[in-house]
């Protein structure tokens, strides 16, 4: 593939970088900047959003005649990159997670009356929203097969009971996607379904404290009691569940790791500076041969998370599925991030250490990276069993996109 970016997606590419400089990095060393979970406050978001819509920086990942972009996932892999480079920046552009693969499920599989009422308020920035998948034990969480959420059709009404947690954004979403089982087929037992935060049936049991910086709305736990929910309002078909999941997480995968390739060499620019003008025993540390050691693993880390998301970014373009590719980056880049953070963290000492910088933010999300839409184990197994099944074609050069992977 060529990685020459075309004059659009570098100019937007560019822009993105300047509007992070000029208008989103003043704001992190402001403590008013940040709400009690330690996420950019209404307040100041809502000023972002407004400028980056009137500057024709918003919602990338959806096409123009909706209100966004349409710049496709290479041209999102470079943008998405430039905008992680604040730990607010992607919420600022309309393109953080989970409104983000919400978007693109609903703008791909919805049906024109689904996308007008549950899709565009979501493009223009009036609501938020949530998917609703996991589940606590014995239900299902990397397995979707273990789920345990049910819908019964009872006359007109799909009518759901279950329980959930760890749902990010539900505090504040006012649009939902929930998944629920709808009969016991091991590939067609799934459903998914549209519901409205006002409706009754549901409820917010507890929004879950988490070692780091919280997403806006929280990761929450959803009990669900009777919820009924129109047949107009069935994503897909019923039983088209695993399709709708899998249609998801692809692509929010690979975001996922635009955005923290961002964060990743954002670490790496803060220790860079330090270490260029910090002196120990009679030179600046970036002339020690163990911190450019340091550096030099770190960054070249990063540029195999880079390449690989690009990789697999332009297989989901040109049609592919791309499961093991999109495997790949989220292993390489969830590890990359949390170890340039740390090396960051490292190199800075107790600076590092310190709330002088965003280091403690970034290190505590970062953690999360290696859980989120999979753990890293989990795909791990997935591509041994691609290993398996293919031998020698596991690893192949030039050919034309695999549709059927």
């Amino acid at each position: 593939m060529d990685f020459t970016l075309s004059p659009e997606i570098e100019d937007y590419r560019r822009r993105i970088r300047d509007f992070v400089a000029a208008h989103i990095l003043p704001l992190e060393s402001d403590p008013a900047t940040f709400d009690e979970h330690e996420n950019i406050a209404d307040g100041p978001l809502e000023k972002l959003r407004a400028r980056a819509r009137a500057e024709g920086l918003w919602s990338f990942q959806m096409p123009k005649s909706r209100g966004g972009q349409g710049i496709g996932l290479v041209g999102m892999a470079a943008c998405y990159e430039e905008m992680g480079r604040s730990i607010v920046g992607p919420v600022a552009f309309n393109c953080a997670a989970p409104d983000d693969g919400n978007m693109m499920l609903l703008e791909k599989v919805g049906t024109d009356k689904q996308k007008e009422r549950w899709l565009q308020p979501i493009v223009d920035g009036k609501v938020r929203s949530a998917f609703v998948m996991t589940e606590p034990h014995p239900g299902s969480g990397s397995d979707p097969s273990m789920m345990l959420t049910r819908a019964e059709k009872r006359g007109a009404k799909w009518v759901i009971s279950g329980h959930k947690w760890f749902i990010t954004g539900a505090g504040i979403a006012q649009h939902f996607i929930v998944m629920a089982r709808t009969s016991d087929d091991p590939r067609t037992g799934l459903t998914a379904f549209l519901f409205d935060r006002d409706q009754p049936g549901w409820e917010i049991v507890r929004r879950i404290e988490i070692m780091g910086p919280e997403e806006h709305g929280g990761h929450c736990e959803l009990r669900f009691d009777d919820l009924e929910v129109a047949d107009e309002n069935v994503l897909m078909n019923v039983g088209d569940g695993l399709r709708a999941t899998q249609i998801r997480l692809g692509p929010a995968r690979l975001t996922h790791c635009m955005r923290w390739l961002g964060m990743a060499k954002r670490a790496l620019e803060i220790a860079s500076a330090y270490v260029a003008e910090r002196k120990s025993f009679g030179t600046t540390l970036a002339e020690h041969e163990g911190v450019q050691w340091l550096l030099g693993e770190a960054a070249m880390e990063i540029e195999m998370g880079r390449l690989m998301t690009m990789k697999a970014a332009w297989l989901l373009q040109n049609g592919d599925l791309a499961r093991k590719e999109v495997s790949m980056a989220k292993v390489q880049v969830a590890g990359t991030l949390h170890k340039a953070v740390d090396t960051a963290i490292q190199l800075l000492g107790a600076r590092g250490y310190s709330k002088d910088t965003k280091l403690d933010w970034m290190y505590r999300y970062a953690r999360q990276a290696r859980l989120v839409d999979g753990a890293s184990e989990v795909h791990k197994m997935v591509l041994s069993r691609f290993l398996m099944k293919e031998g020698q074609d596991f690893w192949q050069w030039g050919v034309p996109p695999r549709k059927n992977r």
